[in-house]
């Protein structure tokens, strides 16, 4: 077996928490490679999507900024370059701000990045194993073209989404029952949209979509009535940034049987070069009973969203006023997972804390986002399965460093969708899987160039916070 050895900081996973692990590792001083399973870096943000979804929730409901560091970086760059709309807050949205951007580009970017860092790149390669002395983590086995290598390295960030490399280690975690999982999509994209119509019929039609859904447990007390006055002023489409609804057509569509429903009708707008916005539509497909962790499962859950994709296609060309000449652009090549293992760290993340916004010492990043928004999967449904806890007073809540040190074994970290947290207070959000992405890379280059363990560093965090803080992480100062 050939074995490559001498790296600081092995990332495995290309998604966005990995990325952003990685580039943070480089940025530390630490010899670093990413392993990546496809040949494309960015995960759910271009590969699977829904895209440029992470740019939603970095600020908290009192306008307060509290996501920095990568995340606002690559944002800026887009923006400047014209792949990207800048960060708005339409306020019918109540605690949901978003700033969206080209999904393509935004994977370009990724690799701008990773060479402008100097982070070795391993693609096309699958890690199918680790490498342990006693309960140390000393690297992975990958799989590829060129045959089964092992890779050697002082920290292993597992930045796989499902938490597959620590689960192989023994980690402990925590997963639900197939049925209780939330269901899982596939994405796709459309042009030649009549913006104007779809415009035209919002307007004309405001209850006919969920609006009101962000206003759920909100600091704002809107009435219906000013809900829809704050509609009808909106100049653009990409105002909305998400349209979901079309109650009446859903219904006649579910009648008829002209609609699948398994999921709600909707889109998001992304951006494109010159202006053009493109419909995302990201919960045309949705597959319930689909445990993350087993091939025959997954397998099923991309047979059964392709079909459930040309129904839905045909059924929006039908009837949603200004569709009748698009034309699908892209089909993301795989399902975004929402739901997997969740690892066992040194502290676990509660639903009270996310409402509480509470704060801890080892912070390393924040969030805003709800606890408990759980998509559901069935006859016409989509939404949660009650509404959100927003954080008690428009504030957010920290995420401890501890979230990413999983129990039992040394030397690795987990970042992303995976890191320990209990079901209501789940950290899967593209946002939040950058924020601990780059905690993660700081704390294994710190751990890497001490020759100590990421445990280890829970002693002391302060110069991991102080080298955040110099990335651009917001760690203080917020609600």
């Amino acid at each position: 077996m050939q074995v490559r050895d001498g790296y600081d900081v092995v990332v495995v996973g290309g998604g966005t928490s990995g990325v952003a692990a990685a580039i943070a590792a480089a940025r530390t001083g630490a010899n670093t490679l990413l392993i990546e399973r496809v040949g494309a870096l960015g995960g759910q943000m271009n590969v699977s999507g829904p895209p440029g979804f992470a740019y939603a929730n970095l600020y908290n409901e009192r306008h307060e900024r509290i996501i920095g560091g990568i995340i606002t970086e690559t944002h800026e760059r887009l923006l400047r370059e014209g792949h990207a709309i800048p960060h708005m807050e339409p306020d019918f949205r109540g605690w949901y701000t978003f700033a969206y951007v080209d999904p393509d580009w935004w994977g370009l970017l990724m690799f701008e990045m990773m060479q402008e860092n100097n982070v070795k790149l391993l693609l096309h390669s699958l890690a199918v194993d680790v490498v342990k002395v006693g309960a140390a983590v000393k690297g992975v086995v990958v799989e590829n073209v060129s045959g089964r290598q092992m890779i050697l390295g002082k920290v292993t960030i597992d930045c796989t989404g499902e938490g597959e490399i620590a689960a192989r280690a023994g980690a402990p975690y925590e997963i639900l029952p197939r049925d209780q999982m939330e269901p899982h999509s596939l994405s796709f994209t459309a042009d030649g949209v009549d913006w104007d119509k779809v415009l035209k019929y919002i307007k004309d039609n405001p209850q006919e979509f969920e609006f009101e859904r962000f206003q759920e447990n909100t600091r704002h007390q809107w009435t219906y009535e000013q809900l829809v006055e704050r509609i009808r002023k909106v100049d653009s489409i990409a105002e909305f940034g998400e349209v979901m609804g079309y109650r009446s057509l859903k219904m006649k569509g579910l009648e008829t049987g002209e609609w699948h429903g398994y999921s709600g009708v909707g889109f998001f707008l992304i951006p494109r070069e010159g202006g053009v916005i493109q419909a995302h539509f990201q919960h045309s497909s949705q597959v319930g009973n689909c445990d993350a962790t087993s091939v025959d499962d997954l397998t099923f859950g991309e047979i059964e969203c392709r079909r459930q994709i040309v129904i839905a296609w045909k059924f929006i060309k039908k009837y949603l006023p200004g569709f009748e000449k698009a034309y699908i652009t892209r089909v993301c090549p795989e399902m975004r997972i929402r739901e997997g293992r969740r690892i066992l760290g040194d502290y676990v993340l509660k639903g009270e804390d996310v409402v509480e916004e509470r704060k801890f010492p080892d912070v390393i990043g924040k969030s805003a986002f709800p606890a408990g928004a759980v998509h559901v999967v069935g006859p016409g449904t989509l939404g949660t399965m009650k509404p959100p806890d927003v954080p008690r007073a428009g504030g957010s809540h920290d995420i401890p460093y501890r979230c990413l040190v999983p129990r039992d074994i040394e030397n690795m970290l987990v970042a992303g969708k995976a890191v320990s947290a209990y079901r209501e207070a789940y950290q899967r959000f593209l946002m939040q899987t950058m924020v601990t992405g780059q905690a993660a890379g700081v704390a294994a280059a710190l751990s890497a160039k001490q020759n100590i363990t990421p445990r280890m560093l829970e002693a002391d965090v302060s110069e991991l916070q102080r080298i955040l803080a110099a990335q651009g992480a917001i760690l203080t100062g917020t609600h």
